[in-house]
């Protein structure tokens, strides 16, 4: 199995507005982010670890102008903490090995798929496309949708 972590040059590699997101605790701006509209099959990644994190097929237009999801591929590789800043109380979520912020989870999500909103920075994600998932070394997903093509 392939390992993940945070090293000097993943961080070193991030581009300014990555490093503000993921190192800083920022967020980025709605609806104009790289990923909240996309649309194509495959999994997203810790932009500095590299560990699986939300796959497409769990991803589902809210309205709030960043990806949403119902759900992570591996709860392990994702760790919620109460944030209490900007005067509200909201569960942040972060990567395990990356430790990178990824942004909040909401209990206002699609009710049929267990009511959570993963609300998450497309900053610090790194989406990797279906027809590259075993080149990549993610080869493991691919299961995600065969099963999911099969049932519609």
């Amino acid at each position: 199995m392939k390992k993940y972590r945070r090293t000097p040059e993943s961080i070193a590699s991030l581009s300014p507005e990555q490093y503000r997101v993921t190192q800083e605790n920022g967020t980025e701006r709605p609806f104009q982010n790289e990923h909240w509209s996309n649309k194509n099959p495959g999994i997203y990644v810790d932009v500095v670890s590299g560990e699986p994190l939300f796959a497409s097929s769990d991803k589902y237009y809210s309205e709030c102008g960043w990806p949403s999801f119902t759900k992570p591929i591996e709860s392990e590789n994702v760790v919620e903490k109460q944030d209490a800043t900007h005067g509200m109380m909201r569960t942040e979520v972060r990567s395990t090995h990356g430790d990178s912020h990824l942004g909040h989870v909401f209990d206002d999500g699609p009710a049929d798929k267990g009511g959570l909103r993963y609300c998450i920075n497309s900053a610090s994600l790194k989406f990797i496309p279906l027809a590259e998932l075993e080149k990549q070394g993610y080869g493991r997903y691919l299961q995600l949708f065969e099963r999911s093509a099969g049932t519609e």
